[in-house]
């Protein structure tokens, strides 16, 4: 396993790491339409917030619930695509801008493979 700063190094070189919004706005889903991906692992969407981590061959891990939840992605210019996973077709989001920071009194989600 990978020293914990050096995985935190990597994610944060990854072009995934902004503030994103549903490319189509009137798109029907019951999902976030706005998901701001941070480089110290955690993700945010509402009043949600989780933790991510890469994996090689475009693929990304979520913590959904506890556990995680692997995704294909691919970003092109500002347009990320995520499919697989839990979603029934792929969806693509257009990045708006550098992530915003996550609140002080909201820890970063625990990691679903260490120990509580």
């Amino acid at each position: 396993m990978l020293p914990l700063l050096l995985v935190l190094a990597l994610q944060g070189d990854t072009p995934i790491v902004g503030t994103w919004k549903l490319a189509d706005e009137k798109l029907k889903t019951n999902g976030p339409r706005e998901i701001i991906i941070r480089p110290d692992s955690s993700a945010s969407w509402g009043k949600e917030h989780s933790r991510w981590r890469i994996l090689p061959k475009g693929q990304i891990k979520i913590a959904v619930g506890g556990e995680w939840e692997t995704y294909k992605y691919k970003v092109k210019g500002t347009q990320l695509t995520i499919s697989g996973g839990d979603l029934t077709d792929p969806v693509t989001l257009v990045k708006t801008g550098p992530p915003t920071p996550r609140p002080a009194n909201v820890p970063v989600p625990p990691d679903p493979d260490m120990p509580q």
